[in-house]
């Protein structure tokens, strides 16, 4: 029976393969036949619209074109990139993107699906590619919506904390970004959240801290904080203006800029103390904002934040409203002005001791005047306070002291315009400066150009700039001798920064100073001979009004030598030095200073050297100097005409 069957089936199975063959090619034609999956439509329409290209793209991918051409982005974090070769590739990168957006899996630090951990890529793409929700269905982003709706956005505000000379990241100053609410004044503002770039540095990381911050040794990642604790941290500890620049955007672009900060909740960048900062990285945050805007092209070797402030500020239209919030220092300092010198005396007694609140010298006031008096005491107790954290307890009892006592009065306090000391630091100088002149020394002419990095020296416009303080870095000069027929480095500074804290009944912080570069000296035989030299000092510094202001200051010094000069080489001593520089007109300023050094290892010899220089400023970037310098028995004087830029 069996066998009967299997004959019978034998014709059948040349037909059924035949039908089997008919079938599969019908199919193979019907799928031909059907439209391409919908990822591959905007893949290439992607393509074809060249968007990888796009200047948007280029900005969401922080990337920068290669010098031998391709592209590289700047964002460091592997998981910011959905191709492995993202970073270097824009179109391989948007083709991850598009297809991981039809994806549910989580990716990036936020641990979000695509869609929602890149939210500005979605939609950038979504509207460029005209995208059918029906066949990507958008996701919900919870987090998201929450995050941005916490904002009530409605103004962008750059925020500029002026220079903190204590701290080697901040001595050119800090900015970040402040998210302003519909209907927020002066005062409430400071409730508001910002966007700030910073380094992520470990504890007491010591001399490590420079040296990694210069070469990149540092991440640097996006945060969202109050404004409150900014405001705490800059003006109040750290004794800090802040100047703040409302931009001119509107909603839309408000949102693109949130869009992108949260997206680089996922990103991280090696940190650069003078390339890639906190300025930098926030200046590509606006661009985003604002395609049209190009600004860290600007900034191709180093990032002074000053610099930054002063490029937004000549965007036509771009900054609608410039506001000050002076340091606890400043304002102290501007409402000691308005005391009378036996309120300040009492000011000083009030500081001391909260019990003189009942002493007569404050009693015969007039009410007002006694209000005012017992304010700038709390004020200085507070600061006291904040400053020092061994004495913050004893600080809040004091001030309550004086606050129970003012409270007795029943006055409101005196609403006084805070006027800065140092002005809005897009009126300065620019922080780069070249100069050309020439002059005489010993029995010889010479002509001299010189370039310096940045930033400020204590001769220089102090207009913008944080008073009584000098940061000087990568500076060369070149000289030529006429009668020796010579061209030679004259001077080259690593660093040269001197910082002043004018001391009174009040304030005591101590001035310093550290230098290390080379000069030219006349040194035994050796009429012009390279001189390397490290040297600092701790000193004070007071101020008086005799003329306009002048500023006197002296300093116990220690200073090293090494130059082919010296009998052994080297030398290594200590002495002091003590000057002054004077305003003598609005635009002439005046310095002066005088030392003696005596080196007592190494080659044992000694230094007298005095030096004055003047200066007069023709325009905001445009000066004239005129300066003589002497150092045993070597004289040198010279005319330059200066150029920042």
């Amino acid at each position: 029976m069996t066998g009967a069957l299997s004959v019978l089936l034998l014709p059948i199975v040349p037909i059924l393969s035949f039908l089997l063959a008919l079938l599969v090619l019908a199919t193979s034609v019907a799928a031909d036949d059907l439209p391409a999956p919908y990822v591959t439509q905007l893949l290439q329409q992607a393509r074809q619209a060249r968007l990888a290209d796009a200047r948007e793209w280029q900005l969401l991918l922080h990337y920068r074109a290669n010098l031998f051409g391709g592209y590289t982005s700047e964002q460091d974090a592997p998981g910011f990139f959905l191709s492995p070769g993202g970073k270097t590739d824009p179109q391989a990168e948007l083709d991850a993107t598009l297809k991981q957006f039809f994806s549910p899996d989580l990716v990036g630090r936020s641990q979000q699906p695509a869609q929602c951990a890149f939210v500005a890529r979605h939609a950038w793409l979504a509207e460029q590619l005209a995208c059918d929700p029906m066949q990507l269905p958008p996701m919900p982003c919870e987090r998201f919506e929450r995050w941005i709706e916490e904002f009530h956005a409605r103004s962008i505000t750059l925020v500029f904390p002026s220079a903190f000379m204590n701290n080697p990241a901040s001595m050119f100053g800090h900015t970040l970004l402040r998210i302003d609410q519909e209907g927020q004044t002066p005062h409430t503002r400071i409730l508001a959240y910002t966007i700030n770039y910073a380094a992520d540095v470990p504890p007491d990381e010591g001399l490590a801290y420079p040296v990694r911050g210069i070469f990149g040794g540092y991440r640097g990642y996006f945060s969202t904080i109050p404004y409150y604790l900014e405001v705490q941290e800059y003006r109040d500890i750290e004794n800090r203006d802040i100047w703040e620049y409302r931009l001119n955007f509107n909603g839309p672009q408000i949102r693109r800029l949130l869009m992108h900060a949260w997206e680089l909740g996922n990103a991280s960048f090696d940190y650069f103390f003078f390339k890639e900062n906190c300025s930098y990285h926030l200046l590509s945050l606006l661009e985003y904002a604002d395609p049209s805007l190009h600004l860290t092209e600007q900034f191709r070797f180093w990032t002074v934040p000053a610099d930054t402030v002063r490029v937004l500020a000549a965007e036509p239209g771009l900054v609608n409203e410039i506001a000050f919030r002076p340091s606890r220092v400043t304002l102290i300092r501007r409402k000691r002005e308005h005391l009378s010198e036996p309120e300040q005396e009492v000011v000083k007694r009030l500081v001391q001791d909260a019990s003189a609140a009942q002493s007569e010298d404050l009693r015969i006031l007039p009410p007002a005047r006694q209000a005012f008096v017992l304010d700038v005491a709390s004020d200085y107790v507070r600061y006291r306070g904040e400053r020092d954290e061994a004495q913050a307890a004893t600080a809040r009892d004091h001030n309550r002291q004086i606050l129970t006592a003012r409270s007795l009065l029943r006055i409101p306090s005196q609403d006084l315009l805070i006027r800065p000391f140092a002005t809005q630091p897009e009126l300065g100088h620019k922080t780069s400066r070249a100069s050309l002149g020439g002059g005489w020394r010993n029995n010889d002419t010479f002509e001299e150009v010189s370039v310096r990095a940045g930033y400020h020296d204590l001769l220089d416009p102090e207009s913008g700039y944080t008073p009584d303080a000098q940061i000087e870095l990568g500076s060369i000069s070149l000289r030529h001798y006429n009668r020796a027929d010579q061209t030679r480095i004259e001077r080259a500074t690593l660093a040269n920064v001197l910082s002043l804290s004018p001391i009174d009944g009040l304030f005591h912080a101590p001035s310093w100073k550290l230098n290390i570069g080379m000069q030219t000296i006349k040194h035994g035989t050796c009429e012009l001979c390279s001189n390397w030299n490290v040297s600092g000092g701790i000193g004070v510094a007071t101020d008086t009004h005799l003329l306009r202001r002048e500023v006197w200051f002296a300093f116990a010094e220690v200073e090293g030598n090494y130059s082919r000069a010296y009998e052994e080489r080297h030398r290594v001593g200590g002495g002091a030095s003590v000057g002054l520089y004077a305003d003598l007109a609005e635009r002439w300023r005046l310095l002066a200073s005088a030392g003696y050094l005596r080196y007592a290892l190494g080659e044992k010899s000694d230094d007298v050297r005095w030096s004055v220089g003047q200066r007069y400023t023709v325009a905001q970037n445009w000066s004239l100097r005129l300066e003589y310098s002497h150092r045993d028995h070597d004289n040198d004087v010279l005319f330059t005409m200066q150029a920042f830029f």
